[in-house]
């Protein structure tokens, strides 16, 4: 069930921003093993191309990780869905996000129904996406703080997905996770990075997959403005 979204006409496309192109996308995201079909109906209805630069809006339904300044990416949309996939195995209903960014995967999540918590460190990208996720009437409660510092004060998590790349995974974030919860993030540097699955069992056990190789930018500490 797709939480409704306020859509303008705008939100809508057309050209290589309409249904069709977007159509397209989901059915290359099924060809490579997305088979969750809440998850390809969020990312079927989010307008993506309202969380790129317009210049940078024809190429929004493309299966690659495009620029959103500040040295940051908006992330391929196979990797959203994988994500959000496996996030979706636990069932959560509150869930807290590491890396705003964009705005695009905050707000998959919401429209999928879930009561989402996110973190950015970098002001200005923060800005943007609130902007963003008010335009399309998505509740996101946000904040600009340290990511690697989680939202304890909002906890536990019945899932955490994290958006950025750390060494190894942060303590503070697992702290966070609720029992029987699921937390989602890409660990490693620049010699490779894979994205991992932890699962919180009733007795505070984790269990660990890897699902794969990814790319992400680093998950840095502090906060900026700009």
């Amino acid at each position: 069930m797709i939480s409704r979204l306020r859509l303008q006409p705008a939100d809508v496309g057309m050209g290589m921003t309409s249904q069709r192109v977007r159509d397209r996308l989901i059915e290359r995201l099924r060809g490579n093993g997305i088979v969750d079909e809440r998850v390809l109906n969020a990312i079927r209805t989010v307008p993506r191309h309202q969380f790129v630069d317009e210049a940078l809006a024809t190429r929004a339904y493309e299966d690659t990780a495009l620029p959103i300044g500040h040295g940051q990416t908006i992330s391929q949309p196979w990797v959203v869905a994988k994500m959000t996939e496996a996030l979706l195995e636990s069932a959560p209903k509150k869930v807290l996000e590491i890396g705003t960014g964009s705005g695009y995967q905050g707000a998959v999540l919401a429209a999928l129904g879930l009561e989402v918590f996110t973190v950015e460190r970098i002001g200005e990208l923060l800005r943007i996406a609130r902007k963003r996720f008010r335009a399309l009437g998505l509740h996101v409660r946000s904040k600009h703080d340290d990511g690697r510092i989680g939202w304890p004060e909002e906890g536990p998590f019945d899932g955490i997905i994290v958006t950025a790349a750390a060494p190894a995974l942060v303590e503070a974030l697992s702290a966070q996770l609720a029992p029987g919860g699921t937390l989602v993030a890409p660990v490693g540097g620049a010699s490779g990075q894979n994205l991992l699955r932890l699962r919180k069992d009733a007795e505070g056990n984790i269990e660990q997959a890897d699902l794969g190789p990814v790319v992400f930018v680093p998950l840095l500490s502090g906060m900026t403005d700009r």
